[in-house]
């Protein structure tokens, strides 16, 4: 069997695609447990269990590099009434800010 650059081409992308898809899941699942935390070091309730994704840009930390900034959102109550929105921004896997309405 012989490999073209087309398949070489097609093999790559296949790749990438696979890495940023595995990639992008174990952030959003940092994100959780990072939004679960903060909810109960705050004494608040995580609305719905889960982040939802806002946002992603490349950005070059002070380290050098190329990393992903995602930003995810999260809803919270401290009352159980009121409802609030968080936000997590992480880059790469590493917590840049987390915030409380």
């Amino acid at each position: 069997m012989e490999l073209t650059w087309g398949g070489l081409l097609l093999l790559g992308v296949l790749g990438a695609a696979a890495w940023f898809w595995f990639d992008s899941l174990g952030a959003r699942e940092h994100a959780n447990e990072m939004a679960l935390e903060t909810c109960r070091s705050t004494g608040a309730s995580l609305l719905e269990g889960t982040v939802s994704f806002r946002s992603m840009r490349a950005v070059r930390p002070p380290a050098g590099g190329l990393r992903l900034e995602r930003t995810y959102v999260f809803d919270y109550s401290l009352d159980g009434v009121t409802r609030r929105q968080g936000f997590i921004v992480l880059t790469g896997r590493q917590v840049d800010s987390i915030g409380l309405e």
